[in-house]
Order: structure tokens, then sequence, then C-alpha cells
């Protein structure tokens, strides 16, 4: 399959896990009915984003992958004949939890899952409080559709995760992800953060001449003191906006991927072949110093 379409959701979220659920599975539909063949959701979609806090009540927040969400999604994802992205709070063990991504491919069945590797730990962003680095390692995941590779939210920050994964195969890049702008900021300061974000995950498509679709949450958050800034986004192969969401509002859209457009890339702009792998041992080093 040469073209794929697939479909974002940027949702705003509310207290309630259920509410969400249940809104995020009207919003696949809604992209089922536009034809989207993959649907991407949002980085922890069925809750407030949490981890401006350190609290302990919101580890009941969790929940096992396979579990009850995932029940949902499969069933929704086997009527519709659709793939769902599915980025959720996992429960893996008495005190164990990650932030962890689950593929349901369309005839409902669960591919396995995804946790996140880079764990970020910034005022509103106290992630490292929850969640324990993944130690899948990076991961693609062959679907009815396309081979797929999903990373998320902090992740997108890194050129490597993105190359492993590319390196292993996929079609596209997916990131759910969960990202804002503390209120009190100023207009300049916000478009630089947003310009930065969109600008490496651009780069990501160019380095490694993949499609790459990256789907944020929008509305305030933490009492106001959080807009988180939408501006979903999908490029080509070449690193080009084929969508741009708004900062503001809830959207639901099917953007068409073309997969062979890779090969035409990485045919006349060769990154990959032209990569000089021998040279490249010193990134596995913390620092490159005398010692």
């Amino acid at each position: 399959m040469s073209k794929v379409k697939v479909g974002m959701v940027q949702m705003s979220c509310t207290a309630s896990k259920q509410e969400n659920l249940e809104k995020a599975i009207v919003k696949v539909k809604e992209a089922a009915a536009k034809g989207a063949q993959i649907v991407c959701l949002q980085e922890l979609f069925t809750s407030l984003y949490f981890c401006d806090v350190e609290d302990y009540d919101n580890f009941d927040l969790a929940e096992s992958i396979p579990g009850p969400s995932t029940d949902a999604l499969s069933a929704v994802a086997k009527e519709l004949g659709v793939v769902i992205i599915a980025s959720l709070f996992e429960k893996r063990a008495q005190g164990l939890y990650h932030n962890t991504t689950a593929i349901l491919d369309a005839d409902g069945s669960y591919l396995g899952k995804y946790r996140k590797m880079h764990i970020p730990d910034d005022p509103a962003y106290y992630e490292k409080f929850y969640f324990t680095p993944g130690d899948l390692g990076y991961k693609v995941f062959k679907t009815k559709f396309a081979t797929i590779g999903v990373l998320i939210c902090w992740d997108q920050w890194y050129p490597e995760a993105s190359r492993i994964t590319a390196l292993m195969g996929a079609d596209i890049l997916f990131y759910p992800t969960a990202i804002g702008w503390a209120t009190d900021q100023d207009e300049e300061t916000n478009a630089d953060q947003y310009n930065a974000w969109q600008t490496i995950q651009r780069s990501h498509s160019v380095a490694n001449g993949l499609p790459v679709v990256s789907v944020n949450r929008v509305g305030f958050e933490q009492n106001g003191a959080m807009k988180f800034w939408g501006g979903s986004f999908a490029t080509n192969a070449q690193g080009k906006i084929l969508y741009l969401a708004s900062h503001d509002q809830e959207e639901t859209e099917v953007v068409d991927i073309d997969l062979a457009q890779s090969d035409y890339i990485r045919k006349h702009w060769p990154f990959l072949r032209d990569r000089r792998i021998e040279t490249y041992q010193p990134i596995t080093k913390r620092f490159i110093d005398e010692e």
C-alpha cells in the first residue's frame, strides 16, 4: 500500500477518565468516517495532564495494558477497521508505572506497546515521579496499513530515538504528545518554544526520509496556569507540513500520507545511505571529554 490515511485527534480533557475515553472513541469514529485508516490519539488522553504535581493519588489513574481502555478501543478498531494508537498510563506491577502507548490493529488485535524512554523532570512536568523509563527499547509495529514507529512526547527532542526507530523499518513516525505554554509567558517566548518543538520533529522527517505525525492536546489545565498548545501537525518525507492544527481548538483531521515518497526522497537526498556508521561509536558516551 503506497498511501495511507492518517487520523489525528487533538482534544481537550476533563478530570473524568471515562468521559475522556468515551470522547476519544467518538473522535476515532469521526476520523474513520472521514476515511482514516490509522488514528493517533494524544499522550495520556484519558486524563488531565496530572504530572504538574507530585501527588500519590494520581497513581490511581493507571491501568494494566492490555486492560480496560485497550479492550474498549480494540472493539472500536475492529468495528471500524482502523488502527488505533492509544497513549495510556500503565500500571505494570505494584509500585511500577510507565508512560506507554498501545497499538491496536484494524482487526482489533493488540499488537504490543511502546514505553516512553525519555522522561522529563521540569517545572509542571514532574514525570520522573510517576514513570519508570521504558525498557522495551524502540519499537515498530506492522499494522494492516503500514509499519509504524511510535515514540512519546519527550522522545521527540532526541534524534537518536527517531533514527533508531527509522532504521527498524518504520514507514511513519508517530508522536503522541502533551506540551503547552505557561500562561504567564510572553508571546515571543511562546512562539520560540512552539517553533523549536515543530522544527526538531520536522528535522526527523528530513534526516530519515519519513513522514512524521505529532498529535498534541489542547485547552487550559492546571487551574488555568497551562495552555496546551495544540498545533498538531503531519509532514511528508521531506519535512513539508501537510496539515497544521490550531493552538486552541479541538480538531479531528485526516491526512493523506504517501509512503512511496520515502523511496524517492531517500534516493535523491540519500542521507541514510551516506551515513558514516563506523564513526558513530562516540555517540554512546554521556560527554566526550579527556576522561
